[in-house]
């Protein structure tokens, strides 16, 4: 996760004005709900733009076990997502081993540690897909 809970109310009030662009690159807030315990969990995560999805790493800073956040979408893949001031539900899923390689590129392009997290662990760091659902 990126910055705390109250930098995610920050971005939220903010519409992303504060929060948004960080450290050189660019995050969203990505809302799942708990596995467990059913309550509404919200990360910030770095993102990029792939077609009209968006893309986010699960990597965890290249720790063995994966975030909890892709634990929880794991079971329940429908999400919501915060882009700036656009809030939307979308639809996670893993990125399929023929899309991955194009895919990682372009998040290791925005974050450049990404390669050095994937050298930290034998676990594969999946790349996430956030589809917008549309009703």
């Amino acid at each position: 996760m990126l910055f705390g809970k109250e930098h995610v109310e920050r971005y939220r009030a903010t519409d992303g004005a504060e929060g948004h662009d960080w450290q050189g690159t660019t995050a969203l807030i990505l809302t799942t709900v708990g596995r467990r315990s059913g309550e509404r969990r919200d990360a910030p995560l770095i993102y990029q733009r792939h077609g009209d999805d968006y893309l986010v790493v699960a990597s965890n800073g290249g720790a063995d076990d994966p975030p909890l956040w892709y634990l929880n979408l794991q079971a329940d893949p429908d999400v919501e997502v915060q882009v700036l001031g656009d809030r939307f539900k979308a639809r996670a899923r893993t990125a399929t081993p023929e899309e991955k390689p194009e895919m990682w590129r372009i998040m290791a392009a925005a974050w450049p540690a990404y390669d050095d997290y994937r050298k930290k662990t034998d676990r594969d760091i999946p790349v996430v897909v956030l589809e917008r659902v549309t009703t």
